[in-house]
């Protein structure tokens, strides 16, 4: 049986077609989870997610992941895992490349679901 769907994902390439900020787009998807990029500049809104944790990997730049108690800085070849019902606010001094793998019910805005940076419908790249 073939399968037209197995290819490589050159990330530099997908990266290379978002051209805007807070905005994920679906590069995969496999047993229900997605893996989204995004590029990541200036502060996102705090949020949690009730139902879902998210992986933040870096692959290019940097960013901070603010926690009510604490920041933790992420760089290339970083990651970190939020747990569901962790409030939390990205923030990225300068563009940075993000992968995320998360459940494919999982809203950017998490609880603030009708935030103008909410994505509900995810473009493909």
């Amino acid at each position: 049986m073939e399968n037209q769907a197995l290819q490589k994902v050159v990330l530099a390439d997908k990266f290379d077609q978002i051209n805007d900020h807070w905005n994920p787009r679906i590069a995969g998807e496999l047993n229900g989870q997605q893996v989204k990029l995004a590029k990541f500049m200036g502060p996102f809104e705090w949020h949690h997610h009730e139902h879902e944790d998210e992986f933040f990997m870096v692959v290019k730049g940097e960013f901070e992941m603010h926690l009510r108690d604490k920041v933790i800085t992420l760089l290339p070849g970083e990651f970190l895992i939020v747990p569901r019902g962790v409030e939390h606010r990205p923030v990225a001094h300068q563009e940075a490349e993000v992968l995320m793998f998360e459940p494919a019910s999982t809203v950017n805005t998490g609880n603030l679901e009708h935030s103008e940076r909410t994505r509900k419908d995810l473009e493909r790249l």
